[in-house]
């Protein structure tokens, strides 16, 4: 079964993976909590304290249930594939060993690893998931509908998720600390001056209605400008060459009629304007 395949099933399927490691390897054994090191390009980077309190106190009372996955190091350390945030709930109440199951993964395998189990968890902010979802990508080097197929999401999902990774970091840090809703990042998508509305936004505390209402005139404009006839700007350059002003044709909606506009920059070039029509 290829990795592609194995992404659709999940972070398991990945992890199943034999190795050339003893038999004893692939079991459950304790690690001493000192001896294991995060992965620095674990995507998730936010740890939500009350999350980690909470899951430390299951964890006191109800044991770790699922261990966590690791690749062995040098200097007899082990660096966390999956599972990071029980390990760090575990050191929170003072645990000396904690469960794990040893992978001899690479290191592309690891970060693979990483991206998926962060797309599976429930609590996983926007901006994470963009992260990982381009992760996967560069990865792989898939397209965002082979993903989409993969991780059983719809492909207007991934495209919708992924655009907000065009953010200023400024905006992408709001909304993975809650300040914006999903909503309000993806109103401010090719927004210009993007980071002052997003204080606007939030010192005002818009709703995301009154954000689209802001920024739809804009969008609007420029997509009438993205979307304008290659014929038609051709007209209005050669309009614009032979009257010496510029000019702009726009069509309404139904196509069969329109205007066309004459921009002069002082009175001498509309009394000149003026003179040439009335001829």
């Amino acid at each position: 079964m290829n990795k592609e395949n194995k992404l659709g099933m999940g972070l398991g399927a990945l992890l199943s993976t034999k190795n050339n490691n003893s038999e004893s390897n692939t079991g459950i054994q304790k690690i001493n909590i000192s001896q294991i090191i995060p992965n620095p390009s674990q995507p998730r980077k936010k740890f939500k304290d009350e999350d980690l309190k909470e899951l430390s106190s299951s964890i006191k009372n109800q044991g770790l249930i699922q261990p966590i996955i690791v690749k062995p190091t040098n200097d007899n350390q082990y660096q966390i594939i999956a599972g990071e945030r029980r390990w760090r709930a575990s050191q929170l109440i003072g645990a000396h060993e904690i469960d794990c199951v040893v992978k001899d993964l690479d290191d592309t395998n690891v970060l693979e690893a990483a991206l998926i189990e962060n797309i599976q968890r429930e609590d996983l902010n926007v901006i994470e998931e963009a992260s990982a979802y381009k992760g996967l990508i560069d990865i792989k080097k898939i397209n965002n509908e082979t993903l989409a197929k993969l991780i059983g999401k719809s492909s207007s999902h991934v495209s919708n998720i992924l655009r907000l990774l065009e953010l200023d970091e400024r905006i992408q840090q709001m909304v993975i600390n809650g300040s914006l809703s999903m909503g309000h990042a993806r109103a401010l998508i090719g927004v210009p001056d993007a980071v002052n509305k997003a204080n606007e936004i939030v010192a005002k505390k818009l709703s995301v209605r009154q954000v689209e209402k802001i920024t739809s005139e804009f969008k609007k404009n420029k997509s009438k400008k993205i979307l304008k006839d290659p014929n038609i700007i051709d007209l209005e350059k050669e309009l614009s060459d032979k009257i010496g002003l510029k000019t702009s044709i726009q069509f309404n909606e139904n196509g069969s009629s329109g205007s066309l506009t004459l921009y002069y920059s002082d009175l001498n070039q509309l009394d000149d304007l003026m003179k040439r029509l009335k001829k």
